[in-house]
C-alpha cells in the first residue's frame, strides 16, 4: 500500500465490502452494511494512573457475526475475529501476499484450511468452529505473515504474569491485533490492548459476537461490545491460547 493510499485509508472511519452474495436472510445484516473502523478509539483506560499500558496501533475494521449477510451465530466468531486481524494487515503492512484482499470470508478461510491439509474436505461449507492454531494458518496462508502461538495454562497467577507480559511486548513491538480463544472459555475475541494497574491488568476486548444492524461507535462501547476486561473476571479453570501475528517487519 503506498502512502497516498495509507492515507486515505487513515481518513475514512468505515467501510463498505461487496462480499457476493444475491441476499440475506430476514434479520440479518445485509452485505452492503458499513463495517466500522477503529472502535476502541476514544475509549478511556480502565485506571487513571497505569503501571504500563499497550495497545494497537493502525487501523482495522471491526467484523462481527452476521456482518457479511450470513448468519454464523454460535460458530463463527473465530473467523470474524481472523477479518479483523485480516484487516489490519491490509490497512498497515506491506509487501505482503494478496495486498489488495481487505479480508477472506467465512468459506475462503475454510477452503484454505482444506487446501492446506489442516481440515477435511467436508469442512468446507459447514459451521464448524475454528481457533487460534487455525488462525495462524490462514494469515501466514493468505497474507504470509507468521503468527506466534502462545499456550497459558489458566488461573489467576498464569493470566496476569505470562499472558500480560506477552501482550505488552506484542503490542510495544508487532502494534497488531490478537485472538484469544480457550477450552471451557470457547468465545474468540479480538485483544487490542492491554493495561496494567497497582490491582491487576485489563484486556481491551472487541467482541465478535455482536450481532445485528450496525451500531455507532459510542453504542458498541457503552454495550460492552467493545470494553476492558479485568484478567480476574477471566475463565480461571480455563486455558488460554494467544495468536499474535509477527508484523513488525512490515509495517507501512
Amino acid at each position: 500500500m503506498d502512502e497516498n493510499t495509507a492515507a486515505a485509508a487513515a481518513a475514512v472511519p468505515e467501510e463498505h465490502i461487496d462480499w457476493g452474495f444475491s441476499g440475506a436472510e430476514k434479520g440479518t445484516p445485509q452485505k452492503t452494511d458499513v463495517l466500522l473502523k477503529n472502535v476502541h478509539s476514544g475509549l478511556p483506560d480502565p485506571v487513571s494512573h497505569p503501571v504500563k499500558s499497550s495497545q494497537i496501533k493502525g487501523d482495522y475494521l471491526y467484523f462481527h457475526y452476521g456482518c457479511d449477510g450470513q448468519d454464523d451465530r454460535g460458530w463463527g466468531c473465530g473467523y470474524r475475529t481472523i477479518q479483523t486481524m485480516a484487516s489490519w494487515i491490509y490497512y498497515n503492512c506491506s509487501s505482503v501476499k494478496n495486498q489488495n484482499k481487505l479480508a477472506p470470508s467465512l468459506l475462503e478461510v475454510q477452503q484454505a484450511l482444506v487446501s492446506m491439509g489442516d481440515k477435511p474436505g467436508s469442512f468446507s461449507g459447514s459451521r464448524e468452529w475454528i481457533g487460534t492454531f487455525e488462525a495462524s494458518l490462514v494469515l501466514d496462508w493468505f497474507y504470509d505473515v507468521p503468527c506466534k502461538v502462545v499456550h497459558v495454562r489458566g488461573g489467576g497467577a498464569e493470566l496476569e504474569q505470562v499472558a500480560v507480559e506477552e501482550l505488552h511486548q506484542h503490542f510495544e513491538k508487532h502494534g497488531s491485533p490478537v485472538m484469544m480463544g480457550g477450552d471451557r472459555d470457547n468465545s474468540s475475541k479480538a485483544v487490542l490492548g492491554v493495561c496494567t494497574g497497582d490491582r491487576g491488568s485489563y484486556l481491551l476486548v472487541v467482541d465478535p459476537h455482536y450481532f445485528g444492524c450496525k451500531l455507532e461507535k459510542a453504542e458498541l462501547q457503552r454495550r460492552g461490545w467493545v470494553a476492558w476486561k479485568q484478567v480476574s473476571s477471566l475463565d480461571q479453570s480455563s486455558f488460554y491460547n494467544l495468536c499474535l501475528p509477527q508484523t513488525n517487519k512490515r509495517r507501512i
